[in-house]
């Protein structure tokens, strides 16, 4: 649902870190909703696409200084949404781990009221099984996963009148459907292991969480949440049901796994939303991938 202007939003300021995926939608809604909104991106194209959308626009690369003195020094809300953008683990220690360290620098000399930083559920380790929730320890086991909890760890030493984490599950939504993709390519077998299970976010769902962590009430502090949808499926039960929808046969799985899925891949792990839920009072529009990709099904496939 398209968010309309909320007098509690009017006049009041956000700055976006990292308007991609995610933060570029949030950026579009947060002028909507009647922010002064400031996004800082290191894409030109993303930039002028979000400057004709009335949105003040940096160009900058997060982890370096260059753009703290661009940004304004009094701010209501602060979102870091930045990914790794390519680049192995050189590029998951410049995003997250620099990139933080350069928002903390930053945080020094404005003054900001709520941060939210949306990290990753990959965070949890592959092994476990069963419902995983905030209480969870966390132990990655690999590098990145490293960086991404070393980058949570900063979030605290930002100075902000209060903090969230949101740990988001694997982000689908439009224009982002690599299976979907796959199946009407005409593939008939895909890599990795159709019994492994898919923790799933419909992007609309994350950038609601969002607006959940930034309205919640003044008492909710510095905590942290995940945002994953209700029924997380395995990748045999998603792909054969797209494939029906596409009147495809459901394809088969090749059993080995990419460096990528190797890396968040869990035969049987389900990411817990309640705490989101009982919380922060979200609720997903899209609470299964049947109702997420039936909505991406109803729109026109890409040319």
């Amino acid at each position: 649902m398209e968010p309309t202007k909320h007098k509690k939003f009017q006049g009041r300021r956000l700055v976006v870190f990292g308007a991609g995926y995610i933060g570029g939608e949030l950026a579009r809604q947060a002028r909507n909703r009647g922010l002064a909104v400031t996004a800082l991106t290191r894409n030109l194209a993303k930039a002028a696409a979000l400057t004709a959308l009335g949105i003040e626009a940096v160009t900058a690369e997060l982890s370096r200084p260059d753009w703290h003195g661009a940004l304004p020094a009094e701010v209501d809300f602060a979102v870091n949404c930045v990914s790794a953008g390519g680049g192995g683990l050189a590029g998951y220690q410049r995003s997250y781990l620099d990139g933080l360290n350069s928002i903390r620098e930053w945080a020094e000399r404005a003054r900001i009221g709520t941060l939210v930083y949306t990290s990753s559920t990959s965070l949890y380790p592959k092994t476990s099984a069963g419902r995983i929730d905030e209480r969870m320890p966390v132990s990655p086991a690999d590098e990145a996963g490293k960086i991404l909890l070393e980058a949570e760890s900063l979030v605290p030493a930002c100075r902000c009148t209060r903090w969230f984490i949101l740990r988001l599950a694997g982000i689908y939504g439009p224009g982002r459907h690599r299976l979907l993709d796959e199946l009407r390519a005409g593939a008939s077998r895909l890599a990795g292991q159709g019994e492994h299970r898919l923790n799933l976010i419909h992007r609309d769902d994350a950038v609601a969480g969002i607006w959940a962590a930034l309205e919640a009430p003044a008492e909710m502090a510095n905590d942290i949440f995940n945002l994953a949808d209700d029924d997380p499926p395995t990748r045999a039960e998603l792909t054969s049901w797209l494939a029906a929808r596409l009147g495809l046969p459901a394809p088969s799985f090749t059993g080995a796994e990419t460096p990528e899925r190797r890396r968040i891949s869990s035969p049987d792990r389900r990411i817990d939303n309640t705490r989101a839920k009982t919380r922060l009072g979200w609720q997903p529009a899209f609470p299964d991938f049947r109702a997420g990709y039936e909505n991406l099904l109803s729109q026109p496939p890409p040319l």
